[in-house]
């Protein structure tokens, strides 16, 4: 551990912080956050937390959740602009005139999403989540925001409900193509392929396993193979190499990078927690729309 390192866990201990991390920071700074998890499993951290004072490290949708279902508290996000394109492809007008289009529809909108298009939707889901989610409600049309991947999935996944799909997308999943997925399989033909749902249904056919981030961690855990091509962003290759020594992983491309999870690095952390940077603001109304939608989420 170096000295940022320790100055970093030295300083969230005298303030009494919580420092969250999300999967696809680099290692060096999951290594001093009190809690690694998967989106869905951060919403819960961060509402069940005792402490005050918040620190997430991940993008800005996460940091917002965050404050949505903590409002007492104080989150940071030690880089204001670390956001998540997906999330900017729907705004909360775009919600407005689906429900208007669809008014006996119910709006599943996936957690990777701004707080004023959760105010618009009725419940929240994360990849682990989804199926059940939609599976839960008992309307027969389903509005599904914004990832059209994951929301096709979904729809193969529940054939018995009419899911509406927008056409919004993560640019690094999306950006991966079949012919991607055939190349590393030909390089390395005895591994297994594990993806996340947020891949194009090209890639997805070509998976061993289909999951959440947390999910492909697991699977690749359990799994008695010993290689393994990982259909999601880089990091979790190289955590899953660092922890299992006797397995191979491979990312599916060199394009799995997502630059906004990676703005954030020891210096600036350490500064956000120093000088109280970058506080996560929002409007009372707006959260209190999206912690409806949000707590029903993790209720179920």
């Amino acid at each position: 551990m170096n000295e940022l390192q320790k100055r970093i866990i030295e300083l969230k201990h005298e303030k009494n912080a919580l420092i969250l991390a999300h999967y696809y920071q680099s290692l060096d700074i999951q290594a001093v956050a009190d809690h690694v998890c998967d989106s869905f499993e951060l919403a819960k951290r961060a509402g069940a937390s005792e402490e005050k004072l918040l620190v997430m490290c991940g993008v800005r949708f996460m940091a917002e959740s965050a404050k949505i279902l903590s409002p007492e508290k104080t989150v940071l996000l030690p880089v204001p602009d670390a956001g998540c394109p997906m999330a900017d492809m729907i705004k909360p007008e775009d919600v407005r005139r689906l429900k208007h289009e669809y008014p006996d529809a119910a709006v599943v909108c996936y957690v990777n999403s701004s707080a004023a298009v959760k105010a618009e939707s009725d419940i929240c889901c994360t990849s682990s989540s989804a199926e059940k989610i939609v599976r839960s409600l008992p309307n027969k049309k389903i509005i599904f925001i914004p990832d059209c991947n994951l929301g096709a999935y979904i729809a193969s996944k529940v054939p018995e409900k009419e899911i509406i799909l927008y056409e919004g997308h993560c640019p690094i999943h999306n950006t991966v193509r079949e012919k991607d997925v055939l190349a590393a399989k030909k390089a390395h033909p005895n591994a297994q392929v594990l993806a996340h749902p947020e891949c194009r249904p090209e890639v997805l056919k070509y998976a061993d396993y289909i999951g959440s981030t947390s999910g492909i961690l697991e699977a690749a855990e359990k799994s008695h193979a010993h290689e393994f091509i990982i259909g999601t962003e880089v990091t979790i290759a190289e955590k899953l190499s660092a922890q299992f020594s006797e397995k191979k992983f491979y990312p599916m491309t060199g394009e799995f990078l997502c630059p906004d999870m990676k703005k954030i690095s020891l210096p600036n952390l350490l500064s956000s927690l120093e000088n109280m940077e970058h506080e996560i603001i929002l409007d009372k109304d707006e959260m209190d729309k999206a912690r409806s939608s949000l707590e029903k989420m993790v209720n179920i």
